[in-house]
């Protein structure tokens, strides 16, 4: 048996120092949802809403047709369930449509679209078939062409672009079999080989596209070394390189045509120009990246919810029960109305925070992680809610109503393909606590040295005065404001009044953060799940505030602003009394009781509790041996055409 693999051994501070220095240290441009954080409802930087340039919309709109013709008759989304793999000739096809060069600008063969269309494309796609919508987004949100436009070389982006523009796929290489969101314990190294080279040893878990890609971003960890800063750092790896070795195909839940793997480097040499930025730039390389690129996952729950909001409104339409149709009885009618007022949420938040991005004037990265968060818990529900609308049909698969002679519809898999989103690219906990750290960086940049216990007591002291002068201007300006005068914001109409309860509402969870920063102090990085739900606010008053924006935009350009209007009105309607529940549990809750339920349970206390049941799971390894080595495995890397 091989030995245990050797991670590194950090502690939770060191871990946390890790994270720390590779988020972006500065504020430099505006950003609507930190200031909402903050207290302050800064409206005037998402309204009037932005809009793409008529080109944008003339390039945009002539790709999504070609893009939706293709989705009607070259995708069969039912094949790809069935038989668990993408056919060749639909990639071959995407290729050759330009799908791959959606983002990548036109001088290097590339679409150049914006990131509006982007996730309009991705949104179509994915209808037709979710493992397609993964595959074009790990390959350009999260995959080499995102790292090499933002850090990468004039000579690295002349050299891969092309090729990733027309026919090379990419992946995300990142997390590791015993390393997940804690990035200080990455094990795979990349140890320099003279001046012009590095090699790469380690093992790389859930590789989305790293089954059939050309080309790798590979985070590997390089020591510390004389001329070698050393640290995190990321790579662009040639995916038939020798020592390059994809020893398992990943099958799950949901994606099932998802190209997702295993995959071992065993002295893998790497040329030194192949590294993206400097040594040790690797994990704020990802993050950056991240920043727009977690806009796709949202992007696709957008098209989920539209097309459960079709199949809800055309089943239950003509489903009876008691004498009338099922949406006619209010107990399916309330989830149809939360599928439609929702969906029209989403898409705000994601069509805002796109193109906020596009116009590069606000600082995104909270409005991104937002949407991300939000649309992967609000997709998951109104799956779920159209599982339950369709009944017996909803939990029954696609291929056994169409055996049975009824329609197809694929319900029970959508729930199953979105279950996902919650999970990767940062999951909904990992995000609460990104959020929450970003939405807490200005009472950390005056006041952080006051709670840090290796700070000496002289700075303590200036971090003191500096946290009162700030204070001393902030928090009365949480006091009153102008969703207290009861014509704010009467440029949109009946929905002003959700406008000046956002206002309202923003400075009341900034009053609630401080009193949990002055209560808790340094004990509340701890207080996760209070954190949780003054991330949760923030996001419901974002969904609103975007909600309004874009009723009022379509109010003014769009042949269904009253449609608009009412949906808007609905969501916010809706969403205000999540807030209000979610108010009341930030200091109503059972948070201290949980943790006392955890102890026991993990002190085998409750055991016995276990008992009357068989364990159906084998006696493997929770999580397998990761050693760095030579393979062993057969290589199931495949190249398509």
């Amino acid at each position: 048996m091989s030995a245990p693999t050797q991670r590194p051994k950090v502690t939770e501070r060191e871990a946390r120092q890790v994270a720390e220095a590779a988020r972006e240290q500065d504020w430099r441009k505006p950003s609507f949802a930190k200031e909402l954080f903050l207290g302050r409802f800064r409206l005037d930087l998402i309204h009037p809403h932005p809009l793409p340039s008529e080109e944008d919309v003339r390039r945009g709109e002539a790709f999504l047709a070609k893009l939706r013709v293709f989705c009607e008759t070259r995708i069969d989304g039912r094949l790809i369930e069935r038989e668990a793999r993408i056919p060749d000739e639909v990639v071959t096809g995407l290729k050759e449509l330009g799908a791959l060069g959606m983002k990548i600008d036109p001088k290097y063969g590339g679409l150049g679209l914006t990131q509006v269309y982007y996730n309009r494309a991705l949104a179509l796609v994915g209808s037709a078939s979710p493992a397609i919508g993964a595959l074009l987004s790990a390959h350009q949100s999260i995959g080499v062409p995102q790292p090499l436009k933002i850090f990468g070389t004039q000579e690295q982006r002349d050299t891969y672009l092309p090729r990733l523009a027309t026919t090379d796929i990419s992946a995300f290489l990142l997390t590791e079999p015993d390393v997940g969101s804690d990035p200080a314990r990455l094990a795979t190294t990349a140890v320099p080989d003279g001046d012009d080279a590095y090699v790469i040893d380690g093992v790389k878990l859930w590789t989305t596209n790293g089954v059939v890609a050309d080309l790798l971003v590979v985070m590997a960890r390089v020591p510390a070394s004389p001329g070698h800063r050393g640290g995190i750092t990321a790579f662009v790896v040639e995916a038939d390189s020798p020592g390059v070795t994809v020893e398992h195909r990943n099958a799950f839940m949901g994606l099932r045509g998802l190209e997702n793997g295993l995959t071992r480097f065993h002295g893998v040499r790497v040329p030194a120009e192949n590294r993206i930025g400097p040594e040790g730039a690797g994990l704020k390389i990802a993050l950056t990246t991240l920043n727009t690129g977690r806009l796709s996952l949202p992007a696709m729950c957008v098209g989920a919810g539209k097309w459960a909001l079709k199949i809800a409104r055309e089943w239950a339409a003509v489903r009876e029960q008691w004498g009338k149709p099922v949406a006619r009885h209010e107990a399916v009618g309330t989830k149809i109305s939360f599928i439609a007022a929702t969906t029209f949420a989403l898409e705000a938040v994601v069509d805002l925070s796109s193109q906020m991005a596009d116009e590069d004037r606000n600082d995104i990265r909270i409005e991104a992680a937002l949407a991300k968060l939000y649309g992967s818990e609000m997709g998951c529900l109104i799956a779920d809610e159209l599982v339950q609308i369709r009944g017996g049909r909803g939990y029954e698969t696609a291929d056994s109503l169409a055996a049975r002679g009824e329609r197809a519809v694929p319900a029970e898999q959508l729930l199953r393909d979105l279950r996902i989103n919650r999970i990767f690219e940062g999951s909904t906990e990992i995000m609460h606590l990104l959020i929450a750290r970003e939405a807490v960086d200005a009472h950390l940049a005056v006041a952080g040295d006051i709670i840090d216990p290796e700070k000496s007591l002289g700075d303590k002291a200036k971090a003191g005065a500096r946290a009162g002068g700030f204070y001393a201007r902030w928090l009365p300006k949480l006091v009153a404001g102008q969703g207290q005068v009861p014509g704010a914001y009467r440029e949109f109409g009946p929905l002003a009044t959700h406008l000046r309860y956002v206002e309202r509402t923003s400075r009341k969870l900034a009053r609630s953060t401080f009193y949990a920063m002055s209560r808790w102090q340094g004990r509340m990085e701890l207080k996760q799940a209070f954190l949780g739900r003054i991330v949760d606010i923030g996001a419901e008053l974002f969904a609103m505030s975007a909600a309004c924006v874009r009723a009022d935009l379509l109010r003014n350009t769009d042949d269904h602003g009253k449609e608009a209007y009412a949906l808007a009105d609905a969501f916010c309607r809706q969403s205000r009394l999540r807030v209000e529940e979610l108010f009341g549990r930030l200091w109503s809750n059972t948070d201290d009781l949980d943790r006392r339920v955890v102890d026991g349970v993990l002190a085998g206390r409750f055991e016995w509790l276990e008992a009357g049941v068989v364990d159906p799971s084998d006696d493997g390894p929770w999580i397998a041996d990761a050693a760095p080595g030579a393979s062993t495995e057969e290589n199931v890397h495949r190249k398509i055409p």
